[in-house]
């Protein structure tokens, strides 16, 4: 199987979590859920043919699909000792913040 470069699949989590932009009509509407994506890791490690099996809203699968193809490229998927062209898939969650209560107790 491919692997993602820096940390394998906490360090994909951790790309996504820093680099996921949260559309702001999809905050103002209260929009959250899982954007599923997939796309084939080619023999060099490039990422392309991305597209979502199972989506959302428009613009958080938008968001999903910008952010997967600025990944950097991973380490191919072998098979008998050849780098191979595999397809993978990634469930990204969109989920919005409760605001912190800014309350402040009198004493």
């Amino acid at each position: 199987m491919p692997e993602f470069p820096d940390g394998g699949m906490s360090g994909l989590m951790q790309f996504l979590s820093k680099n996921i932009r949260y559309p702001v009509n999809a905050q103002k509407n209260g929009t959250q859920g899982r954007v599923t994506v997939q796309f084939v890791v080619n023999a060099d490690g490039s990422i392309s043919n991305i597209g979502i099996i199972r989506g959302v809203d428009p613009e958080l699968d938008g968001e999903a699909v910008r952010v997967i193809s600025t990944m950097p490229n991973w380490k191919p998927g072998t098979q008998r000792g050849k780098a191979v062209r595999v397809s993978y898939t990634v469930p990204i969650n969109f989920r919005l913040q409760e605001p912190v209560s800014k309350e402040v107790e009198k004493k």
